[in-house]
This record gives structure tokens, sequence and C-alpha cells, in this order.
């Protein structure tokens, strides 16, 4: 898929010398943005950036991009754990 959009000259070369690659600069703050809004997972993110899921929770981190872990989420989790270690309470 190809986007394209226009910016004002000064503005390109700023963020050319800035970001260098802007279509890899684009593409990446595409999948930060759709990921923030929930529209993208962890496990989706991952794939397309052509790694685990570990590795797309540190690349989120070190674009300083919280995980998306709602407190539903982490109860249900918590759920989860406490049947596991207590499997008669299934």
């Amino acid at each position: 898929m190809t986007i394209t959009f226009q910016l004002e000259d000064d503005l390109e070369q700023q963020l050319r010398r800035d970001l260098g690659d802007l279509s890899h600069a684009a593409r990446e703050s595409l999948l930060i943005e759709a990921y923030r809004m929930g529209n993208l997972s962890i496990g989706r993110l991952a794939r397309t950036l052509g790694m685990g899921v570990i590795e797309a929770d540190q690349w989120l981190a070190q674009r300083s991009v919280a995980l998306n872990y709602s407190f539903e989420a982490f109860q249900a989790d918590q759920r989860t754990v406490c049947s596991l270690r207590n499997p008669e309470s299934r």
C-alpha cells in the first residue's frame, strides 16, 4: 500500500535531517497510533514488524508507548492465574 501526502519543502527537509527515511518513520508512526487507539493488537503489531510479541513490547517501550492493558484485562488474567493455581476451584 502506498500513502502520499504533501509537506512544505522546508519541513520535509527538516524531517529528513531529523528522522532519516520518512517512509519508514511514517509507517512506524501509523502503527504506533493504531496500537495506541486500540485498533491494532500487540500480536498483529509484532507480526507486521516481523518480530515476536516480547520484542514488539520492547520496541514500543523504546518509543515511550505504554502497553495497552486495561484493568479489566488484568483482572481476567488474575482470575486465570488463580484458577490454574487451584484447579479444584474451576
